[in-house]
């Protein structure tokens, strides 16, 4: 028969074109039902797959590639007499090449009301065998999956420089291509089985898929791209939608990030301002026009070339606001019309919308890698169920609420972390320092004399009583910090003495 190509594509783009270049360097076409018509149609030889294997299509298409014909064609080992023997004797042709792309299972359950029996039907099986397959034989069977590389295989085979090299860089991505197609259906199926998100099976898988390449990482020396999980059903930086502005950078993508998480912390209109992943000011208001006054005026030097998010639709006294000033990105999950023509001045200005969502974030896994490994935890919720007044002296109705939303705000900052908070906005914040009197120090620092009347949150327990002599000479009203240390007693004694509240939380939130 010469050399033979096997061609069984959902995808058809640029079929026709290599299954006529095959032809012109001399290969016979064997092809399955829709792929073998549109070649056919096109005016280019080929045979059906059941003229190879005199099996015909069974099962409404499920099974007609998958047959002994077929694979033993694949497998031979063209160095092995033996292997070649027992296909003469059988009648069974070698097989050259091998050109197959899958179903389209992710489109079909991406679709709106795409039921499970809709996605078992688009759950390629003959695929994924037939690549892998000739993936696992590339010494001896070119293997394409992605019609892209139909152009190059051809070259290579006209010019013979289709080397061992090349071969295993094109079983390399099939191997890759069937690995995430089934990581994919695994992934949706643990979704349908309602497979809790924080269980750490023995073995895990993940998917991501590419949505775009970067300029360049997290500096310009550095490539980077950015992937997706494909069935994120949270509202995300990842899923939102880029109404203007030059492209998203690295450091964009995760300041946004950064930036989305702490406002969906509340219930009421927020704004927060972020630098290099840290909120630099954050406030609740009444209105979100109030609230991002407030936040400006905790820190109007840091918010310079920040990103700044809200929990409510963008208006146009907001909107006048962030055009007076330099920032790289604001973030809404819905803006008025006014508001984006406002936006427009400033037509560099990159502008997100997430869309609504429900309750706070901090569902499913968190991924940290590391080299040679992956850290995956469960999210870090925040629960007020728990606290405890430790001092003789309790928090005002006033210091209560300001100690809840520092403690929000204060699980965004990387360790050691120290908020200030007064009247439901940041005053002060010290973040990422080595130790933690330094992060009060800054916080303290930052806030001047509006320290006075602000409460303190801390990320992490006290190990001495010198954050809390640091505070109250500052002028902290009360303090909360997850406690725990087993020098609490003197942090609680030294509290006591100064007149100041003290709440433990029996939880911290380290953010390294």
């Amino acid at each position: 028969m010469g050399n033979l190509a096997v061609i069984s594509v959902y995808d058809k783009q640029g079929v026709i074109e290599f299954a006529r270049g095959l032809r012109d360097l001399g290969y016979q076409i064997v092809s399955t039902g829709g792929t073998a018509k549109v070649i056919r149609d096109a005016g280019v030889e080929v045979k059906e797959i059941s003229d190879l294997t005199g099996f015909p299509e069974i099962l409404d298409g499920r099974v007609k590639t998958l047959n002994p014909v077929v694979f033993a064609g694949i497998l031979a080992r063209r160095s092995k007499p033996e292997h070649v023997a027992q296909l003469e004797e059988k009648g069974i042709p070698l097989v050259d090449v091998v050109a197959v792309n899958l179903y389209p299972f992710e489109q079909t359950v991406k679709r709106p009301g795409a039921t499970i029996e809709e996605a078992i039907e688009n759950i390629d099986i003959g695929g994924p065998s037939l690549i892998r397959a000739a993936a696992k034989n590339h010494e001896d069977v070119i293997v394409i999956c992605d019609p892209s590389d139909y152009e190059p295989v051809l070259d290579g085979l006209r010019s013979g420089t289709l080397g061992a090299q090349a071969r295993r860089k094109l079983a390399a991505k099939a191997f890759y291509h069937t690995a995430c197609y089934d990581s994919l259906i695994a992934s949706y199926f643990a979704r349908k089985s309602g497979v809790p998100q924080d269980d750490f099976p023995e073995r895990f898988a993940v998917y991501f898929e590419k949505k775009y390449d970067l300029r360049y990482g997290e500096n310009p020396h550095q490539k980077a791209a950015f992937y997706v999980e494909p069935f994120s059903t949270e509202v995300t930086i990842a899923g939102a939608r880029q109404l203007q502005g030059k492209e998203l950078s690295f450091n964009n993508i995760l300041d946004a990030d950064a930036a989305l998480n702490v406002v969906r912390e509340f219930d009421q209109p927020a704004a927060v301002a972020v630098k290099h992943t840290n909120p630099c000011g954050c406030a609740i208001g009444e209105t979100i026009a109030e609230a991002f006054r407030k936040t400006y005026e905790g820190d109007p030097v840091s918010i310079f070339g920040g990103i700044v998010a809200f929990n409510r639709k963008l208006d146009a006294e907001t909107a006048r606001r962030l055009v007076e000033l330099f920032l790289e990105i604001v973030i809404a999950p819905e803006y008025d019309d006014e508001a984006l023509e406002i936006l427009k001045r400033k037509p560099n200005l990159r502008v997100l919308v997430t869309g609504h969502w429900m309750g706070h974030s901090g569902q499913g896994r968190d991924f940290r890698r590391v080299r040679g490994g992956l850290l995956v935890q469960e999210a870090d919720i925040t629960d007020a169920a728990h606290w405890k007044v430790v001092t003789e002296k309790e928090p005002t109705p006033e210091q209560l609420a300001d100690l809840h939303f520092a403690w929000k705000v204060v699980k965004h900052v990387k360790s050691n972390a120290i908020v200030l908070a007064k009247g439901r906005q940041t005053i002060g914040v010290g973040a990422g320092q080595m130790n933690r009197i330094d992060a009060a120090r800054i916080a303290i620092s930052h806030a001047g004399e509006a320290a006075k009347g602000c409460v303190l949150a801390s990320d992490g327990f006290f190990p001495f009583a010198d954050v809390v002599e640091a505070a109250a000479d500052a002028g902290v009203v009360a303090i909360v910090q997850p406690g725990g240390s087993i020098r609490d007693e003197e942090s609680i004694a030294k509290a006591n003495e100064r007149g100041v509240p003290m709440l433990l939380t029996g939880v911290r939130h380290f953010r390294h």
